[in-house]
């Protein structure tokens, strides 16, 4: 006895109009369900366009001009490009400015970071009340913050001054304290409130890689006699490379972008020479302060390009000491 023909998945349809296909391939798309995800997504998307990606093509066709924001652009091709990058000396101060905030706080917030999560993962009595405490100053509005700072650092009545004076008076050292905003400690000011402001989010960051560290890889070093240091080293910094691979990439993003600690702690006279002058704050100026937007439009995209150069170096460099758990 013959079996019956069976019939084909797919019917053959050269048109593809039959009633079958369209079944299948309308239950396949389910336009209903992926249209109500297109509608969720269109405000985000909406507004990634409008403010955003527009901005962002805006930037580069001005940068190609000359605009003050009052009088019709004019094209100017890559004159601002050139002038910029060869002639403006003041440009060549706010990079090195960025580059010494970069290199200077970067690093100091990773390894403060590092060490009050590894002091806050202990489990000491109020270590909950520690870690709140050290973590407030990262929702602390960033102008009033700045504002107390400015306070602090004054010469005259400073809370630090006057802690300086009181230390030198104790001692009987001819300790003095510096001008903090107007002197070559601006620099090191800024970098103070920065590290103040941002190391708890560093610390709870690190937190989180350090409880996601298995235990046992701990009690089999102590068995095998690994002091601290070495449990630490071989297991502790390797196991947490990730979270610091993340740290560093986003950190060393918001040191070139930095500009409110400086422009509200020295916006009217940016230290001597320019010394808290960052590529931001230049930015700014040439934008609103001078009415030089294509210029302003060119030093941002040059700042995109150092940003994204120094990310993708960063994500190649990262195959050498960076440690995932699947090995990759």
């Amino acid at each position: 006895m013959s079996l019956p023909a069976r019939k084909p998945l797919f019917p053959k349809d050269e048109n593809k109009t039959s009633e079958v296909y369209r079944r299948r391939w309308w239950a396949r798309w389910r336009p209903d369900q992926q249209w109500e995800a297109y509608l969720f997504l269109l405000p985000s998307f909406t507004g990634f366009l409008i403010f955003v990606a527009l901005p962002v093509v805006a930037a580069l066709a001005l940068s190609f001009v000359h605009w003050n924001l009052l009088t019709p652009p004019t094209f100017a091709g890559v004159a601002n490009y050139t002038q910029l990058l060869t002639q403006d000396r003041i440009f060549q101060r706010a990079f090195w400015n960025t580059a010494y905030f970069t290199v200077t706080i970067v690093p100091l917030q990773l390894i403060l970071g590092l060490a009050l999560a590894v002091a806050l993962n202990q489990a000491i009595r109020g270590v909950t009340l520690y870690r709140l405490i050290y973590f407030m100053p990262v929702v602390t509005t960033i102008v009033a913050a700045a504002l107390v700072f400015q306070w602090m650092f004054n010469r005259d009545f400073g809370l630090i001054s006057a802690m300086i004076w009181k230390l030198g008076e104790l001692t009987g050292l001819p300790i003095r304290p510096p001008d903090w905003l107007t002197s070559a400690w601006a620099r090191p000011a800024v970098v103070i409130l920065t590290l103040w402001k941002n190391t708890g989010f560093t610390m709870v960051i690190y937190l989180a890689g350090l409880q996601a560290v298995p235990q046992e890889l701990y009690d089999a070093a102590k068995v095998d006699g690994a002091s601290a240091w070495q449990r630490f080293r071989r297991i502790t910094v390797p196991m947490i490379s990730p979270t610091t691979f993340f740290l560093l990439v986003i950190q060393m993003i918001g040191a070139f972008q930095l500009f409110s600690e400086p422009y509200v702690m020295t916006r009217t006279q940016s230290g001597p020479l320019q010394a808290t002058l960052t590529i931001v704050y230049y930015i700014y100026q040439n934008a609103f302060q001078f009415g030089r937007m294509g210029k302003a439009s060119a030093m941002a995209w040059v700042l995109f390009t150092l940003i994204f150069a120094f990310t993708f170096l960063q994500t190649r460099l990262q195959r050498r000491w960076v440690h995932y758990e699947a090995g990759e």
